[in-house]
This record gives C-alpha cells, structure tokens and sequence, in this order.
C-alpha cells in the first residue's frame, strides 16, 4: 500500500510539473513573423536584437530572410506580422495600397562595389557607380547580381538603368540568392558585386575580395521597419507587431544598432536613425 501510495504521490507531482513547465512555456509561445532582408541576418545584426527584445517581452520572434521583394510580397499576402525591408520605393506602394502601416525609419548604412583585389576593371579609378559598371563591362570583367528581386537587386538595376546597359550575358552572373551567397559566388569567379557593407564587413574574412567604390550618395541603404495591416488580415499578431516595432526605434533598439560592430570591426555597420526625417538620413 506504501508502495502504491508513493506511485500515486509521483504521478500527481509529475502532473504539477508538467502544468508548472506548460504555464511557463505558454507564455514564450505568441510568436511573431518578420520578414526581413538577407542583410540583416548574414551581419548578425538580428542575432543582437531579437535575444533582447525576446527577454524584454513574451513574445517568440520567428525570423524569415529572404529578399525584400519577397518580404514586401509576404506582407501582401499576410503571411508574415512586420517587416524591416531596405526599398524604400518599393516600401510606399505597400503603404499605399493599404497593405501595410506604420512605416518607420529604423537605421541605414550604405551599398559599395566589391571585386577582386586585382581590380582588372580599375574600378577604384571611379567615382560613379555608373562609370564603374561601364568599366566592368569594357575590360570583360564578370559581375554577380542577387537576381533576386531583393532591395539590393533593385538599386543594382537602377544603377545598370543609369549607365544605359542592358545586363545580360554570360558575365552576368545571376544568382538568385541572399548577399552572402552571392558575395561568395563573386569571391570564387573572380567578379565583382554590389552588396551592403554590413554583410561584407561580416563575411570579408571568408572572401577574396576588396571593396572597390563607396561613398557615393546614391549610395544610402535605408531600412524601414512596417506592420502589416490587421484590417486586411485580422490573423495578424498585431500586439507583437507594434512590440517589435516600439522596441526597434526605441533607445535600447538604437544603442543596439549604433554598436553593433564597433567591438568587431572596429566601425558601427549601421547607423540609428529613429527620430530622424527622410531628408536628414546619412548626415552628420
């Protein structure tokens, strides 16, 4: 009878426990979808801040990064709660349709050329992204594009609009990937590629590659941070959603951002901008 009254015991504390974990575990269950750029997860900038927001609230962060064409379509779709996206064009027509809201200026760094540190171009020699594509494409260099309809894929083909060249050929390397694929791809074919800096900086220990062109300023690379519209899609994590976008633009998000870096490389590789107006981005 002790024996069995002992069996009982354990079993009814076994159940306490189990209700005890679940409780517990239920409150780390509301997830949120973010829709993302590449960049923001091939820097490692969102393995800084989704820890902290994470342990400031009881929501779960369930990251997806893919090209910001994408992630804008999956807003459209109401397949994901926010987005931080890096075209800022592209950004306003989802606004404008009412896809999305609440657009928020969250950070930017900038877009350079890389190439091989060869330079066969003479890149270097070049102020202008649109004098630097021609370069490429007169010495017959190779060039690798994301291919991907990301928002570095979008200034890239602005940028070949500008130069009056129609990218196609076999030395144009499309690889319809994020940027730190593509930067390898660039790497192991000896070409050269546009990317953001953030993700360069962080994968330029792996590389052969150099950064050729910066500087110019058409080459700001802003990041907004949108909710997707609940009106259009009531299964939104609405709450999680403006969370999220709070904690980005807050001061803890910002010291975030503006340090991530600094220890590393010895540079910030984003720069906070919350606060800010459109035209006030990138100066000092």
């Amino acid at each position: 009878m002790k024996s069995l009254s002992k069996s009982i015991v354990e079993i009814i504390v076994a159940i306490i426990l189990t209700m005890i974990l679940t409780a517990c575990n239920s409150q780390k269950q509301e997830v949120i979808i973010l829709a993302t750029t590449t960049s923001t997860q091939d820097s490692g900038l969102l393995d800084e801040l989704v820890p902290v927001f994470e342990q400031e609230t009881d929501y779960v962060m369930k990251v997806i990064a893919v090209g910001t064409g994408q992630a804008l379509k999956m807003g459209q779709r109401g397949d994901a709660d926010a987005l931080l996206v890096h075209a800022p064009a592209a950004e306003l027509i989802l606004i404008d349709s009412g896809d999305a809201i609440d657009r928020r200026l969250v950070m930017h760094n900038d877009f350079i050329f890389v190439g091989p540190p060869s330079d066969p171009a003479n890149v270097k020699s070049y102020d202008k992204p649109a004098e630097a594509l021609k370069a490429i494409i007169e010495s017959g260099a190779s060039f690798a594009s994301r291919g991907d309809d990301s928002g570095t894929h979008k200034k890239e083909l602005a940028m070949w609009v500008e130069a009056g060249i129609q990218p196609e050929g076999t030395w144009y390397l499309q690889s319809g990937q994020g940027m730190g694929a593509t930067l390898r791809i660039a790497s192991e074919k000896n070409a050269y590629t546009l990317t953001d800096r953030a993700t360069f900086l962080a994968l330029q220990h792996t590389l052969e590659q150099d950064i050729v062109l910066e500087g110019d300023p058409s080459m700001l690379n802003v990041y907004h941070t949108m909710r997707v519209n609940p009106e259009n899609w009531p299964s939104v994590n609405e709450p999680g959603a403006i969370a999220w976008s709070d904690f980005l633009v807050s001061n803890k998000g910002q010291k975030i951002i503006a340090d991530f870096g600094i220890e590393q490389f010895g540079q910030p590789l984003f720069f906070p901008d919350a606060g800010k107006q459109e035209h006030e981005v990138g100066t000092n």
